[in-house]
Order: C-alpha cells, then sequence, then structure tokens
C-alpha cells in the first residue's frame, strides 16, 4: 500500500466512514431502509418531478384509466329506474326496456353516442324482455364513459363512477361491457345498447360539481319504483 492510499484510508477512518473491510455476506446485502434514507432533511426536499410522476407522465385517455367505482353506502336501496329519472331529469316512467321506445314519443331526444348527462338504455343479457338504464357522469374517451347507477347487481345497490366501454365491431356504443365493482374487473357478458336519451334541460348542479355525485338521493317511495 503507497503512502498516498494509507493517508486515504486513515482519513475516512478519522471521519468515521469506516471502521473496517466488508465481508463478502456484507458487500452483497443490500442497506436498511434506515440506512438508506437516513435524516431526510440532509436529502432537501422532494424532486417536484418525482411528486408528479404519477400523474404528469400518464398517458392521456382510456390508456391511463384506473377504475375508482364506489358503492354508494348512503342511498337507499332502488331500482334502476327511479335513480335514473331523479338523477337525470328524464321524466319517463315504467320498465328500463320502454324507456327507449318512450322516448320517441316524447320531447325527449335520442342520440348514438353518450354524452354527460344522457341516460343510457340497455338490453338485457342476450334478451330484449329485461332492460336497464345508467345516467353517464364522464366520458373518458370516444369507447369509454362511467355511469351512476342502481341494482346492476340485483340488491338495490348504488354505485357511483362505473366504468362502461364500447366492444361494438363497428364502435357505435350498440354492445358494451361493464365493470364488476365487486371483483375488480370487466364483466364477461356484453350487452346491447339501444341508445342514449337526453335530459330536456341541465340537471340543477352541473356534473361533475364538487358534491353532486356524492350527494345522498332523497328515501324513495316503494310504489313509485316501477
Amino acid at each position: 500500500m503507497t503512502g498516498r492510499m494509507i493517508a486515504l484510508v486513515a482519513g475516512a477512518v478519522a471521519a468515521g466512514f469506516a471502521t473496517g473491510w466488508a465481508s463478502p455476506a456484507e458487500a452483497r446485502a443490500p442497506l436498511s431502509m434506515e440506512e438508506v434514507n437516513g435524516d431526510a432533511a440532509a436529502f432537501g426536499e422532494a424532486s417536484a418531478h418525482a411528486e408528479a410522476a404519477p400523474s404528469a407522465f400518464a398517458p392521456a385517455g382510456e390508456e391511463a384509466f384506473v377504475a375508482n367505482a364506489t358503492l354508494d353506502r348512503t342511498a337507499p336501496p332502488q331500482q334502476c329506474v327511479p335513480f335514473a329519472r331523479r338523477l337525470s331529469g328524464v321524466e319517463i316512467y315504467g320498465n328500463a326496456n320502454t324507456w327507449w321506445r318512450q322516448a320517441a314519443s316524447s320531447a325527449y331526444d335520442r342520440i348514438e353516442r353518450p354524452e354527460i348527462g344522457a341516460v343510457m338504455a340497455m338490453l338485457g343479457y342476450r334478451t330484449s324482455a329485461r332492460g336497464h338504464v345508467a345516467v353517464v357522469v364522464e366520458v373518458v374517451s370516444e369507447r369509454m364513459v362511467l355511469v351512476d347507477h342502481a341494482n346492476w347487481l340485483n340488491s338495490g345497490e348504488v354505485t357511483r363512477g362505473v366504468p362502461v366501454r364500447d366492444v361494438s365491431a363497428a364502435g357505435d356504443w350498440s354492445a358494451v361491457q361493464v365493470w364488476h365493482v365487486p371483483g375488480g374487473h370487466w364483466g364477461g357478458r356484453i350487452y346491447g345498447v339501444q341508445g342514449f336519451i337526453l335530459p330536456q334541460s341541465e340537471p340543477e348542479k352541473p356534473f361533475g360539481a364538487v358534491g353532486w355525485r356524492q350527494a345522498t338521493l332523497p328515501a324513495v317511495d316503494a310504489a313509485a319504483q316501477g
């Protein structure tokens, strides 16, 4: 060992950085988190880029979407029809599978593609004898929306921010898949969509406004379920 090397080692020991040579096992073992992190103040503030990375560098649109559907435990159990009627302002009554036909003979406009505030009129799985209605609360991309709806799982539950995606071959929203909230994955069934019914006027509180979608719906009279 040269005189220069001896001086460097002696200086390191005096400064407290070395007390001996590490064994082969110690050399392979990772430092503990405490040893790596040390005193946070010594590293300064976190990088703005590091803090922004999860959202700032994420791709836009459907590719970046992460489902965050929730079960609204504040809402009373109810059917899809009175829920959609109260939320959207579309004053149609009767079974869900009749809404699309009723809208044609009323003052409600019917469209083929989703818009915020519109009621999506769906058919039952492989049957037109049943139906379902849900309210579009957000358009994520050309082929994905979020809906608020009730009784999708046949227990009267209200779920909010539920992803629905267009899986039709033509991209015309004639066939969709619905996010399965309990399982956290896309449902395996494909449902037919008749179209979307527009309300006659804007809701009192705009869609997306703070507190709008979280608002507790009034208690539903059992006689008005149909």
